[in-house]
């Protein structure tokens, strides 16, 4: 060793060579699973009754004498909301004419009826649980947990 030392210049015989070590920190980052949470969806069914409008339409039939001698057929017409039909027939006479022997007047009226009917309706409801991170229920706390203690959540969707 003594003899490396003395063939390299500039370095006596008793000089100590100390090598010089620097350390370097690599940081990152990696994912833990610590936990997770289930959402378990129950879906209720309730009937519930529900009121609609029906309408309805009677027509009252009205007839109407009218025996005047007329040239030509008239034709149906609609006078105040009365659809009127003309009913014709011929007579004989020493000459053919049109007698108006009658006319029917329909009469529209509407009546508004309430019906309840029975309709099957769906609801959700929705149970949040937080889980470790072996996949265990962490705190089963009652149905109303305290507000503000964020340890389990309760969610109803109407």
């Amino acid at each position: 060793m003594d003899n490396e030392r003395e063939g390299q210049p500039g370095r006596q015989a008793d000089d100590v060579v100390v090598p010089v070590i620097e350390e370097e920190v690599v940081a990152g980052a990696r994912r833990v699973k610590t936990g997770s949470i289930r959402v378990d969806k129950h879906v209720e069914k309730k009937v519930r009754k529900i009121a609609a409008p029906l309408l309805h339409d009677d027509v009252e039939v009205k007839r109407v004498a009218v025996n005047r001698v007329i040239q030509k057929v008239p034709a149906v017409r609609t006078k105040d909301g009365v659809v009127i039909v003309p009913v014709v027939e011929e007579e004989l006479v020493i000459t053919k004419q049109l007698v108006l022997k009658e006319e029917i007047h329909l009469i529209r009226r509407t009546t508004k009826q309430r019906t309840v009917k029975e309709v099957e309706v769906e609801k959700e409801r929705a149970e949040v649980r937080r889980l470790d991170s072996n996949g265990k229920v962490i705190d089963d706390e009652p149905e109303n947990p305290t507000p503000g203690r964020g340890r389990r959540w309760r969610s109803v969707l109407d």
